[in-house]
């Protein structure tokens, strides 16, 4: 017998034949600052305990194949395949069946997406720079259909508490906002630090607004904190030196 690993199940309106996970950090085989349910194989966990861990989640997820992705934080959206490659990219989509996107994360935003039809699917690596790169535009654009039929989750994530950024973060999104409403908007996502030119960003927020203006009217979560559940949740920013947890969707 294999011990299953945690898993959050989304709660969100998906067509039957969409299926969505997240993986928790409080079951598998990794140890020490890596336990135990880590799935990334960058961050100097025992590659052999990590494949463990991988290898008892697609079990558990009943798929063929797990996409897994060397992510760059960057913009670039492959197909997922079966054919078991890492892929350099920040997002995957597909319209297999029982072929998982995944996207793995320690306080950067996972963002998962489908259409209303059921026919594809895509996982997205939503970090800060991700994010004013514009990855969710970049991501949307990979869909057959008209973006207000995408239904998007947005996954766990550091909340704006304890994620302090440096005035760069802010300008950086600036540089996107097409007009002054989105420049509000964006505005409303920072707030100001008791540190001088430092600000409290909200990633559920800009997700929120990026989304919004991608034409995605249909979008759910954003309602978990990495940082403050150390239980389930790895936090790179609580804990420097940890695992990465991953979001998974994919058509049954």
């Amino acid at each position: 017998m294999h011990a299953k690993l945690t898993l959050i199940t989304p709660p969100w309106p998906a067509p039957a034949n969409v299926k969505a996970a997240i993986s928790c950090r409080n079951t598998g085989a990794s140890q020490g600052a890596y336990a135990a349910g880590n799935l990334a194989l960058h961050v100097d966990d025992d590659p052999a305990l990590v494949a463990k861990n991988r290898n008892a989640l697609q079990r558990q997820l009943g798929v063929d194949h797990i996409q897994w992705l060397e992510q760059v934080h960057g913009t670039h959206v492959v197909s997922a395949q079966a054919d078991g490659l890492t892929r350099t990219a920040d997002a995957c989509i597909t319209a297999q069946t029982k072929l998982a996107c995944s996207v793995m994360t320690a306080d950067c935003l996972p963002l998962l997406l489908c259409d209303q039809a059921g026919t594809q699917v895509a996982a997205v690596h939503a970090g800060w720079r991700g994010l004013a790169k514009g990855v969710i535009a970049e991501t949307i654009k990979h869909f057959n259909c008209k973006p207000h039929h995408i239904i998007a989750y947005l996954g766990p994530a550091i909340g704006k508490t304890h994620f302090e950024v440096g005035v760069e973060v802010l300008e950086a999104f600036f540089e996107l906002a097409g007009d002054s409403d989105a420049a509000d908007a964006i505005a409303s996502a920072f707030q100001p630090s008791m540190k001088p030119l430092k600000f409290h960003a909200d990633l559920y927020a800009l997700a929120r607004l990026a989304l919004a203006q991608s034409g995605v009217k249909q979008i759910y979560g954003g309602d978990y904190c990495t940082f403050d559940d150390a239980n389930r949740f790895y936090s790179y920013r609580r804990d420097g030196q940890t695992g990465r947890m991953a979001s998974l969707i994919w058509l049954d």
